[in-house]
């Protein structure tokens, strides 16, 4: 039987249930965003990019003073914008955030050009500055400039407008910038994670569909958790999740639209469906649907019409998933005896085996990048779990997490993290005390952190960045 992703996955913990939704989480407030100018007498300049795997060694060192303002509700709040970037940052292994204790400049920073000579002998490397207003429209405005200290030259400065209460989402965005203009790639911080929320005993647990911001804030529940549901992912462009349910005792594939509230089903298929994608465009959708002793790869539009096979093996094909440029799917099978990962057009055809080390692989998902699929390998010697990722020809292979029950990745939209979720505690004979968290890990293996929940935690899936 070819090993179905999720350690709880035997064939019947597939058939999960759809909830009623009781919360929602609202699309994210819109951010608008001014350039500034340096201040007079200050010349601009580009600082010169760090490379990466230096930093994972030497992490950059920046000083991020408060981002305070004039009134006491600025002053919080700029106090609580310096603290969500210091911790994104921070996160990330990349930085070395300076302790406010060492600062010779203390209080809020100052809007203008700062004093340099303050902030060389505490060696830092990068400066943040700006200042926070409460506008009477219920707006908030932050002011930001990014320093390079050295040479004493804005790097980036922008003012970035939103409402008050979304105060923390300007701190994402911040926190996104530094890290591009200090790195140069992308950030991952303005983004959302789904997973699957999950209470009670391992033979008994309680499912909900749950989602948060990256950093683990805002967190909501989306479904109450009468009925099971498995392997939620987020659409591309569109403020919608695609999941497996068990609604009406039918294992199916359902679309939950984040605004509205609706959930509906995908497609009209005589099996169960489970395992959704969606293509990197947002039109269409790939899942695996049960036919007789085994399950093909099938695509379908959003509206449910239009579904063709993809695969056609008389084995067990899932977990499909396309590259960024949507011109392949990696998919998993056991169609060679065991379970391994295949690469085959996105139109189907000309499958391709990719994944040739010891025990079975699993879950195979793309990086964003393009040059990486991670995965889930179980059985590799050692009767052990293991996150993985390799070149989408299958060389290169590497294991960045290992563990008793370690499953499920999902890239970061910049392709430099993955998150996974980790067996923390094994259950009873009753199946009493199983406990599960979610993970995260830099693709280099360096970094593993936990990444906190209210919940027992698994089936994570990142969001792009946020619109």
């Amino acid at each position: 039987m070819i090993h179905i992703p999720n350690p709880e996955f035997r064939r019947r913990d597939l058939m999960l249930s759809a909830a009623s939704a009781l919360l929602v989480a609202a699309t994210p407030a819109s951010v608008m965003a001014q350039t500034l100018p340096p201040p007079a007498g200050q010349g601009g300049g580009q600082s010169a990019v760090i490379d990466v795997n230096k930093a994972r060694v030497e992490p950059i060192p920046i000083a991020i003073p408060d981002l305070g303002g004039g009134d006491g509700a600025g002053s919080q709040l700029g106090r609580q914008i310096a603290g969500v970037i210091s911790a994104d940052l921070a996160r990330s292994g990349l930085f070395r955030i300076i302790d406010p204790a060492s600062f010779i400049q203390a209080g809020p920073s100052r809007p203008d050009a700062p004093n340099f000579q303050n902030w060389k002998p505490i060696g830092a490397q990068a400066l943040v500055t700006g200042q926070t207003q409460t506008m009477g429209d219920g707006r908030v405005r932050v002011e930001f400039r990014l320093w390079d200290v050295s040479p004493g030259k804005q790097i980036q400065g922008t003012a970035y407008t939103t409402a008050q209460g979304s105060w923390r989402r300007i701190a994402h965005v911040i926190a996104d910038v530094i890290y591009e203009r200090l790195l140069g790639e992308k950030g991952y911080f303005d983004t959302r994670v789904v997973y699957i929320g999950a209470t009670g005993p391992r033979d008994r647990r309680t499912k909900r569909l749950a989602i948060m911001d990256q950093d683990s804030e805002n967190n909501q529940f989306l479904t109450d958790g009468s009925s099971l549901v498995l392997t939620p992912r987020f659409h591309p462009t569109q403020n919608k999740i695609a999941f497996m349910s068990y609604a009406s005792n039918r294992p199916r594939v359902y679309l939950f639209d984040l605004d509205s509230r609706r959930q509906t089903v995908l497609g009209d298929f005589s099996g169960m469906t489970f395992a959704p994608r969606f293509s990197p465009d947002g039109g269409n959708v790939v899942m695996a649907v049960a036919n007789g002793g085994g399950s093909d790869i099938v695509m379908t539009g959003l509206g449910g019409g239009g579904a063709r096979n993809l695969t056609n093996s008389g084995a067990i094909d899932v977990s499909p998933c396309f590259s960024p440029d949507g011109s392949k799917i990696a998919f998993a099978s056991d169609r060679g005896g065991d379970q391994q990962i295949y690469v085959m057009g996105a139109g189907g055809g000309g499958a391709q085996r990719i994944s040739f080390g010891s025990g079975r692989y699993a879950t195979p998902v793309w990086s964003p990048r393009g040059d990486l699929i991670a995965f889930t390998r179980y059985g590799g010697g050692e009767s052990e779990f293991d996150i993985g990722v390799m070149h989408p020809d299958g060389s290169g292979e590497r294991i960045l997490a290992k563990g008793w029950l370690v499953e499920g990745p999902t890239f970061a939209p910049n392709g430099r993290v993955l998150m996974f979720w980790r067996e923390t505690r094994a259950s009873g004979a009753r199946g009493e005390g199983f406990s599960s968290r979610l993970y995260s890990v830099d693709i280099t293996g360096f970094n593993e952190r936990a990444v906190p929940t209210p919940t027992d935690a698994s089936d994570p899936a990142w969001s792009p960045v946020t619109a």
